[in-house]
């Protein structure tokens, strides 16, 4: 049994940091509640001696995933009636953070069950590149920027940790991966939802002209952990073997499964939105013009969603020694907030959401 110090790829920093430091993740939910909304007042809620069913694929430490469930139990319940089960499953990997989840859905006060009797939420520890839940029992799928996560590396990324910084041999790779991925991640989810289920997608997004608005705090990232080596804090070896998962996608890209007859797998594009979601910590600093706060709030975004994933290079991670994890987190978030005063930049980024539908 691996070691539970020992982050996977994809995990996010435990003991609730995510919770507290993604915020971008957040807003980028947000802008997709309108979709959302209209997603869950068209579910099929079938008949009524059947629980009507809601998966939260890669719902991480629970908090953003609150409002976007208080949104679809507010449409559904009405739909339904007041007795009928609800069942909210929060869907992550094993290495996830789940006691931070569960004290978020026992005790936060945003909880959305607090006044809902017969609404009962779960989870389940298991990649969603697997099956996670029974054939067409899922009325309503959300999925909020998990889905940026490949299965696996095809490749190592030379000079960077992420692929779009990469050689075009690399990126090639990682893009005969994210389209493999995405495949197998609509067939999954099709096979789980019920016919006149909806399944909402929320992504990063990689725009039009190749940018996804974190390029800045990824290269800042990158230029700490080339001193980091410097310094003697980590091995050139174990530089070497950091790379991300995370891989945005082009629109065209999430659209090509249903490129041929507008269908896959039984699935079908009700809507598609492109947005732009501005730093909220940027328009705070235009106002106040204080740097250090500023990259504090990118460091700690930034440590909390991706430093686990590079951790996991370190051979004294691996070796399952939770002190060289935070310890490494804590040398990167201080390069980070230097590196970041010093050039403070906009993290805006762009945003896509994707509708399905299941039709028999």
């Amino acid at each position: 049994m691996p070691n539970e110090a020992t982050p996977s790829h994809g995990v996010m920093e435990g003991q609730g940091a995510y919770n507290k430091y993604a915020k971008l993740p957040a807003g980028g939910a947000a802008l997709a509640l309108p979709l959302l909304e209209r997603a869950a007042s068209d579910v099929a809620v079938g008949t009524v001696d059947q629980p009507v069913v809601i998966a939260d694929y890669g719902s991480s430490q629970g908090k953003n995933s609150l409002v976007p469930m208080q949104v679809a139990l507010r449409i559904l319940r009405p739909r339904v009636g007041a007795t009928r089960p609800i069942f909210v499953f929060h869907i992550d990997q094993p290495s996830n953070d789940f006691n931070s989840l569960f004290e978020i859905l026992a005790a936060d006060p945003d909880r959305y069950a607090l006044n809902d009797p017969n609404v009962y939420p779960g989870a389940i520890g298991r990649s969603f590149y697997e099956n996670v839940l029974p054939p067409g029992s899922v009325g309503l799928g959300w999925c909020s920027y998990a889905a940026v996560w490949l299965s696996r590396i095809p490749t190592s990324i030379p000079d960077h940790f992420i692929s779009l910084r990469s050689p075009d041999a690399v990126r090639a790779e990682f893009a005969r991966q994210g389209a493999q991925d995405w495949e197998a991640f609509l067939s999954l989810r099709a096979t789980e939802l019920s016919n006149g289920g909806r399944l909402v997608v929320v992504l990063p997004a990689l725009a039009d002209d190749g940018l996804t608005g974190f390029e800045n705090i990824m290269d800042q990232a990158n230029a700490v952990l080339a001193e980091m080596v410097s310094d003697g804090a980590i091995t050139a070896e174990e530089r070497a073997r950091m790379a991300l998962r995370a891989y945005p996608r082009l629109k065209s890209s999430l659209l090509a499964p249903f490129a041929h007859d507008g269908h896959f797998q039984h699935l079908i594009v009700e809507e598609f939105e492109m947005s732009v979601l501005q730093d909220a910590a940027w328009s705070e600093f235009e106002r106040d013009g204080n740097k250090e706060s500023l990259a504090a709030k990118h460091a700690l975004f930034f440590r909390s969603v991706f430093m686990p994933s590079l951790a996991s290079a370190l051979t004294s991670v691996r070796a399952g020694d939770a002190d060289a994890l935070h310890n490494f987190g804590d040398r990167l978030e201080a390069g980070l907030k230097g590196r970041v005063a010093s050039q403070p930049r906009a993290m805006h980024s762009f945003v896509q959401t994707i509708v399905l539908a299941k039709r028999a």
